[in-house]
C-alpha cells in the first residue's frame, strides 16, 4: 500500500487558489447585488465612466484645454465642437474631460482623508466616554455649526486660493458628520459580549478598537463617505464659481460656471453643460451611497 503526501508547496497554492476563488465569487455577489438594483447600477456606471474619462482624458479630448482661439468663441455645438466653445474659443467638451481630473482628485483626497480623521476621532470618544467624549464632541458640534460652505469659505479666505487649500478646507468641514457616525456605533459596541470577552482576555484599548471595533463601523463609514462624495462635488464647484478654488486657465467645472455666466442668455451651452456635469455627477454618487447602504448595511435589509 502507497500513501501520498501533498508537499507544503503544493498545499499552500491550493489554499490560495480557494482564496482566491472566494474573493472572486464575493465580488461577483457584490456586483450582482448592485445590478440589480436599477438606480445602483446606473449611479456605478456613471461614476465608471467618469473614472475612465478622467484616466484617459488625453486620449478623449480633442482638443487642447487651454488652447484659445478667439475666431472661434462662442460657437454654438456642432460637429467640430460637440458641447460648443467658450468665450476665448475654447472646446467645452475638452475642458469637460480633464475638468474630470480636478473633479476626481479633490473627492478621492477629501474622502481618503476625512474618512480615518472621522473614524479615529468617533471610535475614540464612543469607546473611552468621559472626558475624552465631551471634548471631542463639543469641538465636533462647533464644526457642524457652521454651514459646510461658509466654514469653507472662511479656510479658504485665511488659507488662500488654490486647489490645496480647497482639498483642505473641505476636509476640516466634512469629517464631523462621521465622527458622530462613528461615535454611535461604537457606542452599541463597546458593551457587546464579545467586547468584554476580548477585554477579559488581557487585549488593550488600542487592541479592542483596531481589530473589533473599527472592522464593524467601517461599512456605515464608507457608505457616509460616499454618499458625501456628492456635496463634496458641489462644495468644490461652489468655490470654484467663487474663484477660490482652481485657478484659471485650470478647467474646473465651477470656475468655468462662473467664467461663463455673462454669455449665458446668449450662450447657453458654456453654462449648462458644466451645471449638467456637476449635476449627472453628484446624482450619480448618491444613487452608488444608497445602493451600497442596502449591500453594506444588513440592518436595512
Amino acid at each position: 500500500m502507497t500513501v501520498s503526501f501533498d508537499s507544503p508547496v503544493s498545499s499552500a497554492r491550493h489554499e490560495r487558489r480557494v482564496r482566491l476563488r472566494k474573493r472572486v465569487g464575493r465580488a461577483a455577489g457584490f456586483v450582482g447585488k448592485m445590478a440589480r438594483n436599477p438606480l445602483t447600477a446606473i449611479g456605478g456606471g456613471i461614476v465608471l465612466l467618469l473614472l475612465i474619462v478622467a484616466l484617459f482624458a488625453p486620449f478623449i479630448a480633442p482638443y487642447n484645454p487651454l488652447v484659445q482661439d478667439l475666431d472661434s468663441a462662442l460657437s454654438p455645438p456642432s460637429a467640430a465642437h460637440w458641447f460648443g466653445t467658450d468665450e476665448f474659443g475654447r472646446d467645452i467638451f475638452s475642458r469637460l474631460v480633464y475638468g474630470s481630473r480636478i473633479t476626481l482628485y479633490i473627492v478621492l483626497l477629501v474622502s481618503v482623508t476625512v474618512g480615518p480623521l472621522g473614524l479615529l476621532l468617533g471610535v475614540t470618544a464612543g469607546y473611552f466616554g468621559g472626558k475624552v467624549d465631551t471634548i471631542l464632541m463639543r469641538v465636533t458640534d462647533i464644526f457642524i455649526s457652521f454651514p459646510s460652505l461658509v466654514l469653507a469659505l472662511a479656510f479658504v479666505a485665511a488659507l488662500g486660493p488654490g486647489l490645496e487649500h480647497v482639498v483642505i478646507a473641505i476636509t476640516l468641514t466634512a469629517w464631523p458628520p462621521i465622527a458622530r457616525l462613528a461615535r454611535a456605533e461604537t457606542l452599541s459596541l463597546r458593551q457587546a459580549d464579545f467586547i468584554s470577552a476580548v477585554r477579559l482576555q488581557g487585549a488593550s484599548p488600542v487592541r479592542v478598537l483596531w481589530h473589533h471595533i473599527v472592522p464593524l463601523c467601517l461599512p456605515s463609514v464608507i457608505i457616509r463617505i460616499t454618499m458625501n462624495m456628492a456635496g463634496i462635488i458641489l462644495t468644490a464647484a461652489g468655490l470654484g464659481f467663487l474663484g477660490l478654488g482652481a485657478q484659471p486657465p485650470d478647467p474646473e467645472w465651477g470656475a468655468m460656471i462662473s467664467s461663463g455666466r455673462t454669455y449665458m442668455m446668449e450662450c447657453w451651452w458654456v453654462v449648462t453643460i458644466p451645471g449638467l456635469a456637476i449635476l449627472i455627477n453628484s446624482l450619480a454618487f448618491n444613487f452608488l451611497g444608497d445602493g451600497l447602504r442596502d449591500i453594506l448595511d444588513p440592518r436595512s435589509e
